[in-house]
């Protein structure tokens, strides 16, 4: 199985062609053909070829399917002894990407 391990939003992911995953927004629109080339990591035909930091040539290519907000998550701060609460949320952007193929390595 090929796949490679790439960095973006200060995440790791690993992925393979087809794959599709939720990341920190990228200024790209829907259709656009966006290249990842912070690859860690290739995994082709059993070789592995690890980067220092980055394997060199390597790029991840992908296809923006969507851009879209996260799940809302509720914060909640509290302070003791005085009963004080203050109750937030957060929603993240994120673009969901397929990924189309994985080249060098």
């Amino acid at each position: 199985m090929d796949y490679a391990i790439l960095k973006t939003g200060g995440k790791q992911y690993q992925v393979s062609s087809g794959a599709v995953l939720d990341i920190e927004k990228l200024s790209a629109n829907e259709g656009d053909t966006v290249e990842l080339t912070d690859v860690l990591l290739v995994s082709r035909d059993g070789v592995v070829t690890v980067g220092t930091p980055v394997v060199e040539g390597a790029k991840v290519v992908g296809l923006v399917e969507e851009q879209r907000r996260g799940d809302k998550i509720a914060v909640f701060r509290f302070k003791s002894k005085t009963r004080q609460g203050v109750k937030t949320g957060h929603r993240q952007y994120l673009t969901r990407l397929r990924i189309t193929d994985i080249i060098g390595g």
